[in-house]
């Protein structure tokens, strides 16, 4: 079915922006901050593709109300994006695969773990936003990653069958979110190598968007579908 349609769903820290390092900092920091040792690998282990709910839970090894939760959050997010500001940039071969994409009518998604706030900081930052059909972030689901229900929200909103989407992303969490909604997964190599991702259960791997072509991508959405 080469025509058939298909919609493309991207993750946002690690895949539009490689950003990685500077999350995993800001976190060191952040918990430095409030007298609590945390490490790379326990951030790339418990943190990493989570909603803040989750992720802070982990860090304080306790529930975060919701009050507290959103000043811990922006507590954290402030740092992040203090670090990134200068070193904001699209990943490689970003912007030319969303032009393929769009010219091609291919239905564009944002499904996010990230605050508002970093979503507007991303997106409109770097004039993002018109590429995307919609954007689903923290703030719109109940489940955060590995649970489906954001990738699954994006795809009602864009109104493709979840069989017929794929999703980018960078971290483990993301991955099962993916492949729980039934979706094929493209990983790229941003957060973990590509050894580390070999037994993810994506489909491609990839380190970057370069290259990768519109075609591409819809073998891999129709090698997925059963």
């Amino acid at each position: 079915m080469p025509d058939a349609p298909f919609a493309a769903l991207f993750d946002m820290d690690g895949v539009i922006v490689d950003n990685t390092d500077f999350h995993i900092n800001a976190w060191l920091q952040f918990a430095q901050h409030k007298g609590i040792p945390l490490t790379r690998d326990q951030y790339i282990d418990h943190i990493n593709g989570r909603v803040s709910a989750d992720a802070m839970a982990y860090v304080f090894q306790r529930p975060i109300e919701p009050g507290e939760l959103i000043v811990l959050t922006e507590e954290k997010e402030a740092i992040y994006r203090e670090l990134y500001r200068p070193h904001l940039q699209p990943a490689p071969g970003l912007i030319t695969l969303l032009e393929a994409l769009k010219a091609r009518n291919v239905p564009t998604a944002v499904g996010t773990s990230a605050p508002m706030s970093n979503v507007h900081f991303t997106l409109d930052g770097l004039l993002l936003r018109p590429y995307f059909d919609t954007v689903v972030d923290a703030s719109l689901v109940k489940h955060g990653k590995p649970h489906p229900e954001i990738y699954l929200k994006a795809a009602e909103k864009v109104g493709v069958e979840p069989a017929r989407c794929v999703v980018f992303e960078d971290a483990f969490a993301g991955i099962q979110a993916g492949l729980r909604a039934g979706m094929a997964v493209i990983a790229v190599a941003t957060t973990l190598t590509r050894n580390e991702l070999a037994g993810s259960g994506a489909s491609l791997i990839v380190d970057d968007f370069i290259g990768l072509t519109v075609d591409a991508i819809r073998e891999v959405v129709n090698k997925t579908v059963h």
